[in-house]
C-alpha cells in the first residue's frame, strides 16, 4: 500500500487526491474484465427474476412487472454510466464511499460508506432468505420433511425458529470469499455461467405457455403501481455497485471496469424483461406465488421436473447475489479503515490478501439477520442507501467534469450533465415511493453514523494527519 505525505486539512469536506501515486495495496490484483462482468451479472440477476418479480407482480404491477423492471434499469443506467467514469478515473477499493470522498468530501464519503455497510449486509440477509425458500421448495418437491423449527424465522410459520439454510449460506460465502479473491472469482464465473443458462431455459421453455388472456390488463393498479413495482425492483438492477468495490483487485481497472460496469446491466436487463414477461405470461398475476414464483409457475402449468430444475438454478444463481455483495461491503469497509475513519484493525489482509475480518463480520452480522428476521423487514433496510449513493456519485461526477477536465478519463458519461442529472431525478423519485419504516431505520443508522464520525473519525482520518493513501493502481 502506498502512503504519501500531503499537507493536513482540516474541516468535513477536506477531500483526499483524486490521483495519486501508483502503488500496491494488501489486495491481490488478479481479475479480468470477463470476471469483473460475472461479478456485476452475479449480483444484479439472482433476486430480481428468482425472488421479487412474483411477489412485484401480485401485490404490486401485475403483467406490468416488466414495466417496473424497466423504469427501474433506466434509472440505474443513468448511475451506470457516471460509475463507468469513475471507475475508469479512480480505480480503487470502496466504489461510491471513495468517488464520494475525493469530490465531495470526507464527511459525504463517510455517510455513503457507513450507509453501505447496512445496505449491502442487508442485501446479503435478503438474498439468503430468497435461496432458502427454493431450497425449501426443492426438498419439499422431492419428499423431504425438513423440521419446521430450521425452514424460518420466528413468526413467519407454524414452528419457525431460525431459517438455518440462510445462516450457513451467509458464512459460507464469507468463508469462501477469505480464500481469496481468485479461487472466489473463478468460483463466481462457473455459477454464474449455470445461472445463466437457467435463465434462458425459463425464457425459452416458458414462451411456449404463455397465454396473452393472462397479460391483460397490462397495468392492472395504473401506472402508479409500476412505478411503485419499480422502487422494489430497484434492488435488483444495481449489482455493478458492488462489483465497482473490487476495482484494486482488477487488472486494467481503468479500461476493464467502465466496460464491465455496461456489459453486466446490459445483459441483465434483457434477460430481466424477457423473464418477467414470461412469468406473468404463463400465469395469472394474482395466483402468483409469494415464493419460488418462477419453480411454482412452471409446476402450475405440469412442468414439475423443469420446476425442479429451475429451483436448482435459482439456488446456484441467488448465491452469486450472496458473494458480490459480501464482496462489496467488506471492501467498503476495507477503504473506510485504510483511510482511518475506522480502526486500522480492519484493513488488515490474511494470507490470501483478502480482508478476512470485515469479510466475517459481515458474513456473521448477515447470518442473524437472515436467521432471525423476516424476509419483508429485512428489505426494508435496502434500497435507500443505495439511491442515495447514486445521487452522490452523479452529483460529483458533474463536479468532478467541471472542476477538473483536463484529468484523464478512459469512460466520459454521455449527454453531460443531462445523463448524471436524469439519474439523480430518478433516483429521488424512487426514495419518495419507500415505505416511511424504511426512513425511520435509516435515520437511526444515520445518528449511529453521526456519533462514530464525531468520536472517531474525524480525530483518526489520514488525510487530516497529512498522510494520503493511494487511489490509484494498475
Amino acid at each position: 500500500m502506498t502512503e504519501h505525505r500531503v499537507q493536513p486539512q482540516s474541516g468535513i469536506f477536506r477531500r483526499k487526491p483524486v490521483r495519486a501515486d501508483d502503488g500496491e495495496s494488501g489486495l491481490e490484483r488478479s481479475i479480468g474484465l470477463w470476471q469483473l462482468t460475472a461479478i456485476g451479472l452475479g449480483a444484479i440477476i439472482g433476486a430480481g427474476i428468482f425472488a421479487l418479480a412474483g411477489p412485484v407482480a401480485k401485490t404490486d404491477a401485475g403483467p406490468a412487472v416488466t414495466v417496473s423492471f424497466l423504469i427501474a434499469g433506466v434509472a440505474s443506467a443513468c448511475a451506470a454510466l457516471s460509475y463507468a467514469e469513475f471507475g475508469g478515473l479512480i480505480p480503487a477499493a470502496g466504489s461510491a464511499y471513495t468517488y464520494g470522498y475525493a469530490v465531495l468530501g470526507e464527511s459525504v464519503g463517510w455517510f455513503i460508506g457507513w450507509d453501505l455497510l447496512l445496505e449491502y449486509t442487508a442485501i446479503v440477509a435478503v438474498v439468503a432468505i430468497g435461496v432458502s425458500q427454493y431450497i425449501t421448495f426443492l426438498a419439499d418437491a422431492v419428499g423431504l420433511d425438513l423440521p419446521a423449527w430450521m425452514l424460518g424465522a420466528p413468526g413467519t410459520g407454524d414452528g419457525h425458529r431460525i431459517d438455518l439454510f440462510a445462516v450457513l449460506l451467509c458464512l459460507g460465502v464469507a468463508w469462501l470469499l477469505n480464500r481469496g479473491i481468485k479461487t472466489s472469482t473463478r468460483v463466481e464465473t462457473w455459477l454464474v455461467g449455470v445461472k445463466i443458462l437457467i435463465v434462458l431455459a425459463v425464457i425459452a421453455v416458458g414462451a411456449f405457455y404463455i397465454d396473452t388472456d393472462n397479460l391483460t390488463p397490462y397495468f392492472p393498479h395504473g401506472l402508479g403501481g409500476a412505478a411503485t413495482g419499480a422502487a422494489t425492483v430497484f434492488f435488483a438492477v444495481f449489482g455493478y455497485d458492488a462489483m465497482s468495490t473490487a476495482a484494486e483487485e482488477s487488472k486494467e481497472a481503468e479500461r476493464n471496469l467502465p466496460k464491465a460496469i455496461i456489459y453486466s446491466l446490459a445483459i441483465a436487463m434483457v434477460l430481466y424483461l424477457l423473464a418477467a414477461t414470461v412469468l406473468t405470461g404463463m400465469v395469472d398475476y394474482r395466483d402468483l406465488s409469494d415464493t419460488a414464483a418462477f419453480s411454482a409457475a412452471f409446476e402450475s402449468i405440469g412442468l414439475s421436473g423443469f420446476s425442479k430444475v429451475v429451483a436448482i438454478g435459482a439456488i446456484v444463481g441467488i448465491i452469486t447475489v450472496l458473494f458480490s455483495f459480501t464482496l462489496g461491503a467488506s471492501r467498503v469497509w476495507y477503504a473506510i479503515s485504510r483511510d482511518g475513519l475506522l480502526p486500522a484493525w480492519f484493513s488488515r489482509t490474511n494470507r490470501h490478501h483478502s480482508p478476512n475480518r470485515p469479510v466475517w463480520i459481515v458474513g456473521i452480522v448477515s447470518a442473524g439477520i437472515a436467521g432471525f428476521v423476516s424476509i419483508g423487514d429485512a428489505a426494508e433496510l435496502t434500497n435507500i442507501g443505495i439511491l442515495l449513493a447514486f445521487v452522490v456519485v452523479s452529483a460529483a461526477v458533474i463536479v468532478l467534469r467541471y472542476r477538473s477536465p483536463e484529468l484523464p478519463r478512459t469512460f466520459r458519461t454521455p449527454l453531460m450533465p443531462f445523463t448524471p442529472l436524469l439519474g439523480i431525478a430518478f433516483s429521488l423519485w424512487l426514495i419518495t415511493k419507500l415505505q416511511p419504516e424504511t426512513w425511520v431505520r435509516f435515520a437511526v443508522w444515520f445518528l449511529i453514523g453521526v456519533v462514530i464520525y464525531a468520536a472517531y473519525g474525524y480525530r483518526h482520518s489520514r488525510l487530516g494527519q497529512g498522510v494520503a493513501v493511494q487511489t490509484k493502481g494498475t
